[in-house]
């Protein structure tokens, strides 16, 4: 089973008596275990199609399904449910909660889901996931008292909590240096081979690009290109 299929997706925005066409009939395929870049240029779509798949919007035409699941008309519990179970989250801006610790942050999704997981298997789960992205020395720090590389890590360890299926990546590097951005990506890298989660992130970096192993480049609301880089890609 795909892990993700969008299949001739068209996403078409009112903009007062005119139409904004941000995707134009876009299909590709994501195999579950993938590491794949949406690559492109601001205003391409990549965070429209990025918000579709995660239910965050909804296509105008087309199909998006995640696992499986056609997510077209699916009630609001449902789409809850989908996104705490099967999808994480990883943004640009970081989204921790400032008042609380590293150690919080990356526990609190699993605080408020429906699951209950028992505390002192929670509390190994999270320490594993902050010692996999280096942090292990400033668990007890609050965002304020981090760097915005170690922010982006601790957001990293948050989308693991629940152990997603897939991660999606709203250009996660986009507030970072260039070498911090490579460090990122590439411990996000390290994390779809510990874990087997499938990443799907978009960036307009040609350095970030070139770590993924799946390239889709939007152009304009289309898919221009899209190769495996295990193959020779296209001239």
């Amino acid at each position: 089973m795909a892990a993700v299929e969008v299949t001739d997706v068209r996403k078409v925005y009112p903009l007062g008596k005119t139409e904004v066409h941000a995707v134009k009939g876009v299909s590709f395929t994501v195999e579950e275990g993938d590491f794949v870049s949406i690559a492109g240029p601001s205003g391409s779509g990549k965070t429209t199609i990025l918000n579709m798949i995660g239910c965050i919007d909804s296509p105008t035409t087309g199909t998006v399904r995640v696992m499986g699941t056609d997510t077209a008309g699916m009630a609001d519990r449902a789409v809850t449910d989908l996104r705490h179970q099967v999808l994480g989250f990883i943004f640009q801006s970081f989204n921790l909660v400032p008042v609380l610790n590293v150690t919080e942050n990356v526990e609190f999704p699993l605080l408020i889901g429906k699951a209950r997981v028992p505390k002192a298997e929670r509390a190994g789960w999270v320490a594993h996931l902050i010692d996999a992205v280096g942090l292990d020395e400033h668990r007890a720090h609050r965002p304020a008292e981090l760097s915005g590389g170690q922010r982006q890590r601790v957001a990293i360890a948050r989308a693991l909590a629940n152990k997603p299926s897939i991660v999606l990546a709203d250009e996660p590097t986009a507030n970072l240096d260039s070498e911090t951005s490579e460090q990122i990506i590439e411990l996000m890298k390290r994390m779809n081979a510990e874990f087997g989660t499938t990443f799907i992130f978009s960036t307009h970096k040609p350095a970030i690009v070139a770590i993924a192993d799946h390239v889709i480049r939007l152009q304009d609301g289309l898919v221009t290109e899209e190769f495996r880089t295990a193959a020779e890609p296209p001239a």
